[in-house]
């Protein structure tokens, strides 16, 4: 009880005095229109979200980057999308978010069924890593606004993971109440990524991220970028799945298009 007291004491303060300045949020409205055309209530909420995220998050630029208030708001405007009705909670688990320039490349190792490790060489534009830190490339954050014309968008793409990730494992399943639940929740995304995979496999353009079909987790992932920036759309062309993502995320962006 107290200790949720000394939180909402905490935030209330924080959105007296550190509060996004009206200028930064205005530019950071007109950088990303999938956030602008969100309701009053929605930009509102959204912005005080972000105010406490910055608050609570540390951030860390690489590479010589220096991370200035506009990067930092325009990382926290996004990764708060997906809470914007979860609450800042649940995003506990982890502070540091590492932000580079530009892609990353990560020296990865495989075994194969016979022992046999193998090196390779991966490509990144961001990585969720559980209990932290969230890795983010500058680049792709910066051009989200344009981005989102093919429903790609590496923050929600990211944290979209750190939600996957809080019921301890990484399987395209959040964190939800129970087993009914989740058995309620795959009934309707394990069909829909597996019809997804199989028109990938035919080389069919799709709607959603091809790289979806890489695992299931990842389906969740680039599944809840279109949800956040194309919301119309998905709800036009995969109308079961957006309302998945509709109950668990709370929100009907939608509506606003």
């Amino acid at each position: 009880m107290i200790a949720g007291w000394w939180r909402r004491r905490r935030a209330a303060r924080t959105l007296q005095h550190r509060a996004i300045p009206d200028a930064l949020w205005t530019l950071t409205l007109a950088r990303y229109p999938f956030i602008a055309r969100r309701s009053e209530a929605d930009r509102q909420g959204l912005r005080e979200l972000a105010t406490l995220f910055l608050a609570d998050k540390e951030f860390a630029g690489m590479q010589g980057l220096e991370v200035d208030d506009g990067m930092a708001v325009a990382i926290a405007a996004q990764a708060c999308l997906p809470i914007l009705r979860l609450g800042l909670a649940q995003y506990d688990a982890f502070k540091g978010i590492v932000v580079h320039p530009d892609i990353v490349v990560a020296r990865r190792e495989v075994m194969d069924e016979d022992g046999i490790v193998h090196h390779y060489d991966e490509e990144l534009a961001g990585e969720a890593m559980e209990g932290g830190p969230v890795m983010l490339t500058w680049r792709d954050v910066a051009d989200a606004g344009d981005s989102a014309e093919w429903g790609y968008n590496v923050v929600v793409h990211e944290f979209a993971h750190v939600l996957d990730m809080r019921d301890g494992a990484s399987d395209g399943v959040p964190l939800l109440p129970d087993r009914a639940a989740r058995e309620r929740w795959l009934a309707v995304l394990k069909p829909e990524w597996q019809d997804f995979c199989e028109r990938v496999d035919a080389g069919e353009d799709t709607l959603i991220d091809p790289y979806g079909a890489e695992a299931i987790d990842e389906f969740f992932a680039v599944a809840s970028e279109l949800f956040f920036v194309d919301a119309a759309t998905m709800r036009s062309e995969h109308p079961a799945l957006y309302e998945l993502l509709a109950g668990y995320y709370r929100q009907d962006p939608a509506a606003d298009a």
